[in-house]
């Protein structure tokens, strides 16, 4: 692998300091009060032009201008900061200190990449134009994206292009991955509620019996996507929980599902919608029940590369890490991310880097691998300098 610059891998205990810090301290969506606030600090701290905080609920943007001034064009770099509610396992001496909390997908790496590369770019400021440094909050389900979005962080900061990056476990540290296109699943959680009425499990003609319902809900569902979506299209549709009932001779009056559908097309993502309105309708008349689905408040949307921006985060890492260390067409995964609604607004490219052998995402063993942090920042300060090149004039 190429070497990073030394000014950059000077920063490793700094940046493996800060990140085990953010480690310790977890915090889930829109509750990011203690990192959002050690953000803007350091920001501060840094000089930067300008720092403005609580956009969405605990989001932070900060303001870097080149060399030239404020003048010339702007992008937008984004790190999500905050946990997952997980009891942590890893048994560090960085492990977390808040119970039911931990960083298991590695936003306190994302931030900590994000921070070491504004520290190395206030110092030089080897490019003209204008870089927004958006901290965002609540990635994990709360769509913390729209929520700043809501509140005018594009109205106020409208960059040219926003740039995203994901630690990979099982990736070796030092590779990196991009894809143009479908890169990550729209998501969307549902809640359905079946109402019929209870009776003594000996008289089940006495009852409207909301198990039964649901037994057939969810054998019916299995076949929206074998049956219904093109074999062409990805898709999913899982149910995940079935609660009823609370006794061996009760028949419930109650019954509630839970789950989740993924796919990548918007299209596809409505017939999923349609159809499970259809059957918790159908199913619910055929049963004499009500059958009431709830979805997310905000689902999200598929995140889609722009071909040209991924083309030129391909470049970017060719140029820094080698060619041997850089993946194009990374297979795409049925995960979800609200960096789908920055890169609707804009086009948009969120890349992959190699966390090495670590657990899986979302497990209570993960740790991210503060060896690939200097090589984050590496990325993004290169990117920056060339998506915003200094402007030479001759005499």
């Amino acid at each position: 692998m190429k070497p990073i610059p030394n000014s950059i891998a000077a920063q490793a205990g700094e940046l493996a300091e800060w990140r085990q810090d953010f480690h310790r301290h977890p915090e889930l969506g829109y509750a990011e009060h203690r990192t959002a606030a050690k953000v803007a600090e350091r920001l501060t701290a840094l000089g930067f032009d300008g720092v403005e905080t609580g956009i969405g609920g605990t989001g932070v943007l900060g303001v870097l201008h080149g060399r030239a001034g404020s003048g010339g064009a702007a992008i937008m770099l984004r790190a999500d900061m905050d946990a997952l509610p997980i009891d942590e396992v890893t048994g560090l001496p960085h492990a977390s200190t808040n119970p039911g909390t931990m960083h298991a997908c590695g936003h306190d790496g994302h931030t900590t990449m994000l921070l070491g590369a504004a520290k190395h770019l206030a110092e030089t400021r080897n490019f003209d134009g204008t870089v927004y440094f958006c901290f965002q909050p609540a990635e994990e389900g709360g769509g913390g994206a729209k929520a700043m979005l809501d509140d005018g962080l594009f109205k106020r900061y409208r960059p040219r292009a926003v740039y995203g990056m994901h630690n990979w476990p099982g990736m070796p540290v030092g590779q990196f991955a991009v894809k143009d296109g479908p890169v990550l699943a729209a998501a969307s959680a549902f809640t359905i509620t079946i109402t019929g009425s209870g009776s003594h499990a000996a008289r089940p003609h006495d009852a409207r019996d909301p198990i039964v319902a649901g037994a057939q809900l969810v054998s019916a569902l299995q076949t929206v996507v074998s049956r219904v979506i093109d074999p062409l299209q990805p898709a999913v549709l899982s149910v995940t929980q079935f609660h009823a009932g609370s006794a061996y001779n009760v028949i419930p009056d109650q019954a509630v599902l839970m789950g989740t559908t993924r796919c990548f097309d918007d299209s596809v993502q409505q017939q999923l919608i349609d159809e499970m309105d259809r059957l918790c309708a159908q199913i619910g008349a055929a049963m004499r029940v009500q059958i009431v689905i709830v979805r997310d408040a905000v689902p999200y949307p598929p995140t889609i590369n722009d071909p040209a921006e991924a083309d030129f985060a391909e470049s970017v890492m060719r140029e820094t890490f080698g060619d041997a260390n850089v993946v194009r067409g990374h297979p795409p995964t049925m995960a979800g991310e609200d960096f789908s609604f920055f890169a609707r607004e804009v086009p948009g490219c969120y890349v992959m880097i190699g966390n090495g052998d670590s657990a899986p995402l979302h497990n209570a063993a993960y740790d991210f691998n503060d060896d690939a942090a200097p090589l984050g920042v590496a990325y993004w300060a290169r990117l920056v300098e060339r998506a915003l090149p200094r402007q030479t004039t001759s005499g």
